[in-house]
């Protein structure tokens, strides 16, 4: 695999189907998860998702020309505390990091975590551009094969932060899809 790209799809790789709802964004993203690259990441985020903890979570973090974050199935749920969304994890255990050459180039899917590298749990984020300054740091755990259209329409948030303001798009559904054959 050339370091400067990531990998080309493989049908041994899972995918995940996002059903999108909101102001900004409505309609399904599909990601190829890269079970080569970060198999303790991928494992998790395919587990969440078949246990439906993904069902109802907003993009509670979403910058401009950066990335929309989501996945904090335990204060990012539609209708909470939306002060509490990006704080919190699953109930499952904190990953070590999987660093690979892959860079976060658009569309690319890595692992939000907190300073360590050893914190990421079941928070995500999609790269609407490139943001190479993250490449090395951060986990790369796979990219939007399908509806990158439906990912760069998510309501933007505001500030330095990106704190979606009034009501965050969601994620309604998050499944687990069959590798498309061959």
């Amino acid at each position: 695999m050339a370091a400067n790209a990531a990998p080309a799809s493989d049908a041994a790789n899972p995918r995940i189907e996002i059903m999108i709802e909101g102001e900004g964004a409505n309609g399904a993203v599909v990601l190829e998860l890269f079970a080569d690259v970060a198999p303790k990441h991928v494992e998790q985020i395919t587990a969440l998702a078949a246990e439906g903890q993904y069902d109802n979570v907003v993009f509670h973090r979403v910058i401009d020309g950066f990335m929309a974050q989501t996945g904090d199935v335990q204060f990012g749920k539609l209708g909470g505390d939306m002060r509490m969304a990006g704080r919190g994890g699953s109930d499952r255990a904190d990953l070590p990091a999987e660093f690979s050459e892959i860079p976060f180039d658009a569309g690319i899917v890595g692992m939000a975590r907190s300073q360590s590298p050893d914190s990421a749990n079941s928070q995500f984020f999609i790269m609407f551009d490139a943001g190479h300054f993250l490449n090395g740091d951060y986990t790369v755990v796979g990219k939007v094969v399908d509806g990158m259209d439906v990912v760069n329409a998510i309501k933007r948030g505001t500030g330095g932060n990106g704190a979606v303001i009034g009501q965050p798009d969601v994620m309604k559904t998050v499944r687990v899809k069959e590798a498309p054959a061959e």
